[in-house]
C-alpha cells in the first residue's frame, strides 16, 4: 500500500483529503503540525506529501526544506495564501506543486497523479541517460547533483530539473509556459514572473563558476534556452 502524508491543522481538510486519497488507493497518514509531519515522514517514507503552509510548531516551508534535504519525494504545498512571493518561495525550496485554498479535492488528487507520473517517467530512464556532460557541465539526475568544472553547485531539486530540461535540448528555446508545464505540470495562467524569478536565482548560483562554452540565454519576449557558445 502506498502512503500519502497529509499535514494540515484543519481537521475538516485532512478528513476530506484522506477520503479522496483512499479512493485513489493510498493509505493516508495525517499530521496536525510540522513536527508531527517530520516524524511521520521519517517513520513511513510516504510516496507523496501534501503540506499546509501555515501549520503550528513548524510551517510547511520549513517541513519542505527538511524533507528535501533527505529525499526527492514529491511535495505539494497547500495554502490559503496565493501571492506570487509565496508561490515562488515554495517552488524555490523544492516543492513540486502549489495549490491555493479553497480547492477541489479532485484537483488535488489530479495533481498527485500528475507528479507521480512525472516521477515514474524519470525512473524508467537508464542510468546512463540520467547524466548529461556538456563542456565543463555535468548534471546527474540519479544523485540530483550538478557540477561545473568539477565544483559542485548547491541547487534545489527544481533548479537541477530546470538545468536538465534546458541542457537536454541545447539551443532549443523554451517559452515560459513550456517550462511551467514541463517542470511543474500545471498552468500558472500566464504568470511568467515565477519562471523569471526561478531562472534569476539559478543563474546567480551557476555564474559563480566560469562556463565560457555555454550559457542560459534569455530570448526576450519568448523564454530561455541553453546556448552553446562555440557552435
Amino acid at each position: 500500500m502506498q502512503h500519502i502524508l497529509i499535514a494540515d491543522d484543519n481537521r475538516d481538510i485532512t478528513d476530506i483529503l484522506s477520503t479522496y486519497s483512499r479512493m485513489e488507493g493510498f493509505e493516508p497518514i495525517v499530521a496536525a503540525d510540522g513536527e508531527e509531519a517530520i516524524r511521520l515522514f521519517e517513520k513511513y517514507n510516504p510516496e507523496v506529501v501534501l503540506l499546509d503552509v501555515m501549520m503550528p510548531k513548524e510551517d510547511g516551508y520549513e517541513v519542505c526544506r527538511k524533507i528535501r534535504s533527505k529525499s526527492n519525494v514529491p511535495v505539494i504545498l497547500i495554502t490559503a495564501r496565493g501571492e506570487d512571493f509565496d508561490k515562488i518561495m515554495g517552488l524555490d525550496i523544492g516543492a513540486d506543486d502549489y495549490i491555493v485554498k479553497p480547492f477541489s479535492p479532485r484537483e488535488v488528487m489530479a495533481r498527485v497523479r500528475a507528479v507521480l507520473r512525472r516521477m515514474a517517467k524519470s525512473g524508467k530512464d537508464n542510468s546512463s541517460e540520467n547524466v548529461i556532460k556538456i563542456s565543463n557541465l555535468e548534471i546527474n539526475l540519479d544523485e540530483y547533483s550538478l557540477h561545473i568544472g568539477g565544483k559542485k553547485i548547491n541547487l534545489t531539486k527544481k533548479e537541477i530539473e530546470t538545468m536538465w530540461t534546458l541542457a537536454s535540448n541545447p539551443n532549443k528555446v523554451f517559452t515560459r509556459d513550456n517550462l511551467l508545464d514541463s517542470l511543474w505540470g500545471f498552468d500558472y495562467y500566464g504568470d511568467s514572473r515565477t519562471v523569471d524569478s526561478h531562472i534569476k536565482r539559478l543563474r546567480a548560483k551557476i555564474d559563480a563558476v566560469e562556463h565560457p562554452e555555454w550559457t542560459i540565454k534569455t530570448i526576450w519576449g519568448v523564454g530561455y534556452k541553453f546556448e552553446l557558445l562555440n557552435d
